[in-house]
This record gives C-alpha cells, structure tokens and sequence, in this order.
C-alpha cells in the first residue's frame, strides 16, 4: 500500500513540474494541483454533488419513472444511448436507493424530492423489474434487463446473463435496499418485498466450501440450474437478512449464522492467497476466474461499519480486504492511485473508484489511522472530476462525453462520497 501512495505522490509532482504551463485534463476540467502534486477539487465535494443530485432531479419521466431508473445508458442530455438497450435493473436501483436514502439523510432530510425518487426506483424494482411468480426464483429482482420494457418479459437477461438467469446477489443488493427504503418511508410493500427476496434466498441456500459460495452467481430462475460456482459479493445478503432479524424475523438466524460462518472461515481468508472466492460480480462478465474489488470492498464496509457486533477480528479483516485490493486493482492515473473494477476491466470507473476511496476513509476514521487518509481523499477527488459544471457526471473521468452507465455515472457513487463525508465532513469544504 505504501508503494502505491509513494508512487502516486512521486508521478504527480512529475506531472505538475511537465505540465505547468498546460495543465492535463480530468474528464472536463483541467485538473488543479497543489506545488506537492496533491490533486486539488475542481470544486468543493458537496457542491459537486449537489449539482449532481439537482441535475438528476430534473430528469424526464418515462411510463412514470424518472428515465434513468429504467435505462442503463444515458447521455449527458438525459438521451437513451441508441448503441445499448441493455439495462442492471437490480443493481443500477439497488445501490439508487441506498444513494438517495443516505444523501438525503446527510441534507437532513429537508428535501423531499430525493425521498420520492428513492421510492421511484423501489416502485421500479417491485412493479417491472420481477420475475414472474413461478419457478425456483418466483418474484425476484432481475439482474439484467431490456430498455424500454415495463415491465420486464419473462426473458428479458442480456449482457451474460441468459435470458431466464438472475443473479442471487443481485436480489440481496435489492433487498437490502429495499429495507432501508421501508426504514425511511413505513411503507410497507418495501419490507414485505424485502422479506420474499429472503425467503427465496433461504430456500434455496446451498452447502459452501472452498470452492462454492452458499449461492453461484447466476441461476435459471424456472429451474434454479446454476452457472457460476463462486458469487464474490455475498456481503448484501449478509446485511438483509440482518436487517431483518433486527426487525424480528427469526427464520433467516439460521442461514445468516451459516452464510457468516462461511465469509469469516473460508471467504475473507482466502482475500490473503489467490482470491479465488473473490470472483464474480459485474453483470457483463462471465468468467469464473474473474476476481473483482467491488465485493471485498464492500464486505470490508460492513465490518468497518458493525466492528465487534459482527466481527471481533473486524480492523484485521478489514485490512486483509483492503490490502487484496490495493495488491491486484490498483494503478497510477493522472498522479492518483486509483482502483479498477475487475481482473478484465482496470480502469477506475466512477462506481469502483469512489468505493474504494470512501472504504478508505471509514477505515481510517474507524482506526483513527491516517494511513490510507490521503490516499482515499485523492481518488475521490479524482472521481469528481467528471462532474460537469451544470451537474451532468461521466461513468468515468477518462472518458470524452457525459453520461455512460448510470450506475458508475451515479447510482453506485452518490454513497460512497457520503460515507466518506460522514467520516471527514471537512473534506466537502476544501476547493
């Protein structure tokens, strides 16, 4: 890790010294740096996101949603990209809602257009993005989709999903999100939708070992038929079903004590060797030995968040996951270390990149440590730099046009510079 922050350190004040007089771009603002070669904000962090947040809360409706709830590409002018008709309802809206819980929650609740929007995509999930009612998988998230569908056809998986597969994560991603939603809102269709994504996890449980997690990444949802031994994110599942223990449902203490005891034994452990039982999130991937940052970053999350209430060894543990990253994702961009999302994809997308600064910054600030402090601080001011200055944000600051995948763009990042505010609130001040 050290060498990583020494290096970054060391090509960044090389750059500035290079470039002084024509300072390199940052998706689409010049990038500042201060004379020790720290990249400076563009802008201070909570303006940047408050731009973002407004931008996003002037979207166009589509079949009375806001458009981006029910698209996975869109361009910088709230326009479908015409290139791809693919959609991640589960994920894409899983982590919107959490975004917008938590960002509204930050802004003390005073706004209630975010709520609304929270619950627009909690509707989405429960009304078009289901399977049907029959199968081994009956009424569950769907992990892909297709544009424009409301709601989704029985058939409807693309990117390497078949068209009848879901993903089990994916459900708990839902899940999870949709109790925070039930938390905010009392609504009721949220927990009880929440409940049924758990209910049909626990049925179908498998035994788990050194080479299969308690559920495969992908599965028919008609005949459960798996497809993919390993599953790295089991981490959401571990939160719903904690979730709703806590809200006395005592039917998932038995699966949630078997699903901890294999992520404590064998999963977390195993972040230490070759990471094998780390592979297998990204919806458009399929290969089994695909490792990716994003589930031992976000397992590394909840211990940081829960400490002894979940695991005594939990500052250990966090560490041993962060470290696995920080050995096989990270590199050196514009001076800044930053993470990249996978074995086949390195590059810092919006959604990876702001997770692995704000797990960082909760480590650090848990820890009172500063040693990942400046380190986290510099990749996410790194990724927002590909905010535009009316709030229009990029799915990466290396790309040339606004707009992408909305959930690097936005969903899967609005969190993570929550948390990291939450943690050092000083930081959204600094420009």
């Amino acid at each position: 890790m050290k060498s990583i922050a020494v290096a970054a350190l060391s090509a960044s004040i090389a750059l500035v010294q290079a470039r002084a007089a024509e300072p390199p771009r940052l998706g689409p603002h010049a990038a500042v740096y201060a004379s020790d070669g720290t990249l400076l904000p563009w802008i201070n962090w909570n303006d940047a996101l408050e731009r973002e947040m407004n931008w996003y809360l002037q979207c166009p409706f589509d079949h009375g949603y806001p458009r981006f709830i029910g698209l996975t590409f869109m361009d910088g002018n709230y326009q479908p990209i015409e290139s791809r008709h693919d959609t991640i309802p589960a994920m894409q809206n899983g982590m919107g809602i959490i975004s917008y819980v938590k960002y509204y929650r930050l802004k003390g609740r005073r706004d209630p257009r975010v709520l609304q929007f929270a619950r627009y995509m909690g509707d989405y999930l429960i009304k078009e993005a289901l399977t049907p009612d029959s199968g081994k998988y009956p009424r569950f998230p769907r992990s892909t989709g297709i544009e424009g569908k409301f709601p989704q056809p029985a058939d409807c998986g693309t990117q390497d999903d078949h068209p009848y597969e879901i993903e089990p994560d994916k459900g708990g991603v839902a899940g999870y999100a949709l109790t925070m939603l039930y938390d905010e809102t009392k609504d009721r269709r949220y927990l009880e939708q929440a409940l049924h994504i758990a209910d049909v996890l626990r049925m179908n449980m498998g035994p788990a070992d050194e080479t299969h997690s308690p559920w495969p990444f992908r599965a028919d949802y008609r005949t459960g038929e798996p497809r993919g031994p390993v599953s790295g994110d089991m981490v959401y599942i571990l939160r719903l079903f904690d979730r709703l223990i806590d809200l006395e449902h005592a039917e998932f203490k038995q699966p949630r004590a078997k699903l901890w005891d294999w992520i404590k034994t064998k999963q977390i452990p195993n972040a230490a060797g070759d990471g094998y039982l780390w592979v297998q999130f990204f919806e458009d991937h399929h290969s089994e030995k695909n490792r990716t940052a994003w589930a031992p970053l976000n397992m590394a999350r909840y211990l940081i968040e829960k400490k002894d209430a979940l695991d005594p060894d939990w500052e250990q543990d966090a560490r041993t996951l962060i470290d696995f990253v920080g050995r096989n994702f990270l590199s050196v961009r514009f001076g800044v270390a930053v993470s990249g999302e996978q074995d086949e994809d390195r590059d810092p997308w919006g959604g990876i990149n702001s997770t692995y600064g704000a797990v960082l910054a909760l480590y650090s600030a848990a820890t009172n440590s500063p040693i990942y402090r400046r380190v986290a601080e510099q990749a996410l001011t790194f990724t927002l730099y590909a905010v535009q200055d009316n709030g229009s944000p990029r799915d990466s600051v290396l790309n040339t046009q606004s707009g992408g995948w909305q959930e690097d763009a936005h969903t899967d990042k609005v969190h993570n510079i929550v948390d990291a505010l939450e943690a050092f609130p000083a930081w959204g001040q600094k420009h």
